[in-house]
């Protein structure tokens, strides 16, 4: 049977609590001073596929966005006619910023959400599936608008809360394994697991083209496929949970460029 996410109020078990508490300090303290992209942790044939646009496969995906940026919704008018047929006209800042909090929801919207909401009340599409391959090609478009930008998240103010839930989601240990994010990324990045060499689990490469599913796919996406691996349950795309731990996740890479696509394996 999977293990859902442990409650870090459960008083049944304060055992476990303690033990969570205490490895949540030394995991603070083993984490690296400064964020090291996942780019620096591949083989050199993997970061030559990235740095070439012709040999990057997540290109393709680009190309794909671009034309969905470019087609007619049912109000007859494009993204690309507001924002550029290139997307010229959009904020690189602003891109680098997401996920960004919604004054109106109040609450965070990650880059995907936020373009499938003009798609649909903008344009007057239907809507699409968070995750889907129109939603993603078109994030993988916009986001490699930035390439180079700092990625750079807030986390103050309203942003605050969610930013210390996604840490909790970060940090706590889930699903038969018992395991969490933290165990992989903070405590082991730069060994090896198999094959794969574990990185910090930065997102500044997101959505990036996997070699081991030879796909795109999205930090969300990329979250559940750990969950999986820990033999837990994983978080519904879009929800605010999900959105939370992108909060957290994104941040520890502030200052990081942008590389979407990035090539991971």
């Amino acid at each position: 049977m999977k293990k859902s996410f442990r409650s870090l109020n459960d008083t049944t078990t304060p055992w476990i609590a303690a033990g969570l508490f205490c490895a949540v300090i030394v995991v603070h303290a083993a984490v690296p001073n400064e964020p090291r992209s996942g780019y620096e942790y591949l083989r050199e044939e993997s970061k030559e596929m990235q740095d070439d646009e012709f040999m990057n496969p997540g290109m393709q995906t680009v190309e794909t966005g671009l034309a969905l940026f470019n087609q007619e919704g049912q109000s007859g008018e494009s993204c690309g006619s507001c924002h550029g047929e290139e997307g010229e006209k959009l904020d690189i800042q602003r891109i680098a910023m997401y996920p960004v909090f919604d004054e109106e929801l109040k609450k965070p919207v990650t880059l995907q959400q936020r373009i499938l909401m003009e798609s649909e009340n903008r344009l007057g599409n239907k809507p699409l599936k968070y995750n889907g391959k129109e939603s993603l090609a078109l994030e993988t478009f916009v986001r490699h608008l930035a390439v180079g930008e700092k990625v750079n998240v807030k986390t103050d103010g309203p942003m605050a809360p969610y930013f210390e839930r996604g840490e909790t989601l970060y940090h706590v240990r889930s699903g038969q394994l018992d395991m969490g994010c933290t165990n992989c990324h903070d405590f082991y990045a730069g060994m090896k697991i198999r094959a794969n060499t574990l990185s910090q689990g930065q997102s500044n490469g997101y959505p990036v083209y996997r070699l081991k599913n030879g796909r795109i796919n999205a930090i969300q996406d990329r979250f559940n496929q750990c969950y999986r691996q820990f033999r837990a349950d994983g978080l519904e795309y879009g929800s605010d949970d999900a959105v939370a731990l992108e909060v957290y996740v994104t941040a520890r890479g502030n200052g990081l460029p942008i590389e979407t696509p990035g090539v991971r394996f």
